[in-house]
């Protein structure tokens, strides 16, 4: 059997002591996350946290660092393999729909977060906002964002833009 874990992205975004969270409804549960989401293919990393955010809050998002990757499995043998990154956001769009399962966006300080408990989607979303108030930054020219080209051997290199 192959071990094929999901990448996936996170935005760790703090604003006057609170982070943007989402509220989302998963297998029948209300449940708060990060605006999040799988790397789609062709995709970058920071395209993909780019989009998320905007998909999930109606938020532009400008990536500034990797706050770290975290390899995490549930209870239910699901191993996501998560890039969580931390920048600012701008331009709302109050008119925009959010993307399903999305129901609405909430700015929380860190206590009111953890007082969530097991209504926070997995544990890396405490464990993200925890790393990022503990200072942790590595600069995005960290990843290592090249792929095997389609023939041959040459090295394709995916932008760091987003």
């Amino acid at each position: 059997m192959v071990w094929k874990p999901d990448v996936t992205v996170a935005a760790i975004v703090e604003r006057d002591g609170q982070f943007l969270l989402v509220e989302e409804r998963i297998r029948d549960r209300l449940v708060f996350n990060q605006p999040a989401g799988h790397l789609e293919d062709g995709e970058s990393l920071l395209q993909a946290v780019v989009r998320e955010v905007l998909e999930e809050s109606a938020w532009r998002f400008t990536p500034a660092a990797l706050i770290g990757a975290y390899l995490w499995r549930s209870s239910r043998g699901q191993t996501t393999l998560r890039f969580a990154f931390t920048g600012s956001v701008s331009d709302f769009d109050a008119a925009r729909r959010l993307d399903a399962p999305v129901l609405a966006t909430h700015w929380l300080a860190r206590p009111d977060i953890e007082h969530l408990g097991t209504r926070l989607r997995t544990p890396l979303v405490l464990r993200c906002i925890d790393d990022y108030l503990s200072g942790r930054r590595l600069p995005l020219e960290a990843l290592s964002l090249q792929r095997a080209a389609a023939r041959g051997d040459a090295i394709v290199s995916i932008p760091l833009k987003p």
